[in-house]
């Protein structure tokens, strides 16, 4: 009892000290910690330069704005999501949380990019339901990879 009054004071949280709710929770504070203007400017520059490049090569279809901003998506969530388990701004027990927790921190922009990704390809391309949902599911998935191995070797050379 005394060493968790004692870690409780320090503000330290362990595994066993935190519910599954304040786990999703501190998962969520954890990414709102992430660069999402500067995200917001990469996905836009992103998605405009697929989207200059789809009209100068002459690939105009129904569907011409579903792979720019599939692109952009992408790069917005990607952005914020490293920035979010790699950045060095924000709350102190924030940026350790997600430090000591990449991966679940990666699943909040993973989750955002499907959801957003999946209305992307259904409204904006000639895909049907299952085919955006696919298509939203595996770009999350890569994502999601991505962000928590950044995030893992981050923490590793930090540990060191």
């Amino acid at each position: 009892m005394a060493s968790r009054a004692g870690k409780e004071h320090r503000g330290d949280m362990t595994s066993s000290d935190v519910s599954n709710r304040e786990t999703s929770q501190l998962a969520v504070a954890s990414s709102t910690l992430g660069p999402w203007r500067t995200a917001g400017a990469v996905g836009l520059i992103g998605g405009g330069a697929a989207l200059g490049v789809d009209l100068i090569t002459l690939h105009w279809s129904l569907s011409v704005l579903a792979g720019p901003a599939s692109i952009a998506l992408f790069l917005f969530f990607l952005v914020g999501g490293i920035g979010s388990v790699v950045g060095g701004k924000g709350d102190r027990r924030l940026r350790r949380w997600a430090a000591e927790h990449p991966w679940q921190t990666a699943a909040v922009p993973a989750v955002g990019l499907a959801v957003t990704n999946t209305l992307t390809q259904f409204f904006l391309s000639s895909s049907g339901v299952f085919a955006s949902i696919f298509t939203g599911l595996w770009h999350a998935a890569v994502l999601g990879v991505v962000i928590g191995v950044v995030g893992s070797v981050t923490a590793g050379r930090r540990k060191r």
